[in-house]
């Protein structure tokens, strides 16, 4: 189980203290799929990164039950002078995996070919969202962290994204923020709507769909 208790996130800027989490609380289960919907800026990518442990909370607690992974495509995490292959290595060893048995998956699904032995730092951000992406595959995962980052290339390689993630993981759970109904609807069990700071969950997509619906349109 994840569990969000209480959650507070606040960020400090010239024009003073911004709330972007507001006493937020969330549970999901082993294999439960969930969708976070919201408008751009609403604080959803921000409530991914403190479930994975990227930033931390003003206040409130994060149980995490489950493994977790890094928000899907994510490539803050990699060392610019370092490889693609010393990268796995290294978050390889940071997740007691060994890396020698990824390799080849990663070479395969990245499609990065010579890149792979090449510093981080060339790629461009495409490149380093296929790494980061075949990585994330690479290592199993309870739980999986999505922030709308499965569109990745082009439709071929986006598809071939989606296989992996939504079908050959589909016993998995799942967090998926977004601001597209529609992307929720196709992959979640139930639903939350993030609007000022404050999350509201509901057991029902389509109860979710309209309440989001009226927050925008109302």
């Amino acid at each position: 189980m994840i569990k969000l208790e209480d959650i507070v996130k606040k960020y400090h800027t010239r024009e003073g203290s911004r709330v972007v989490l507001d006493h937020v609380n969330l549970e999901v289960k082993a294999g439960e799929k969930v969708g976070i919907l919201g408008r751009n800026g609403a604080g959803k990518s921000t409530m991914i990164r403190l479930m994975s442990g990227a930033e931390l909370p003003t206040s409130g607690h994060i149980y995490r039950g489950m493994s977790l992974s890094w928000p899907l495509a994510f490539g803050g995490a990699f060392q610019g002078s370092l490889t693609g292959i010393d990268n796995l290595r290294f978050i390889s060893r940071i997740y007691g995996a060994d890396y020698r048995d990824k390799i080849a998956f990663v070479e395969e699904f990245s499609e990065l070919g010579a890149y792979l032995r090449e510093p981080v730092k060339k790629y461009s951000s495409g490149m380093r969202a296929r790494l980061a992406f075949a990585i994330s595959m690479s290592i199993e995962f309870d739980c999986f962290l999505i922030d709308e980052i499965v569109a990745v290339g082009d439709r071929r390689f986006h598809e071939k994204c989606n296989r992996e993630l939504f079908e050959k993981r589909r016993d998995r759970a799942m967090i998926l923020v977004s601001h597209d109904p529609g992307y929720v609807r196709e992959h979640c069990d139930h639903a939350a709507v993030l609007i000022a700071g404050k999350l509201y969950s509901f057991d029902h997509i389509d109860e979710a769909f309209a309440f989001y619906d009226e927050s925008i349109h109302g």
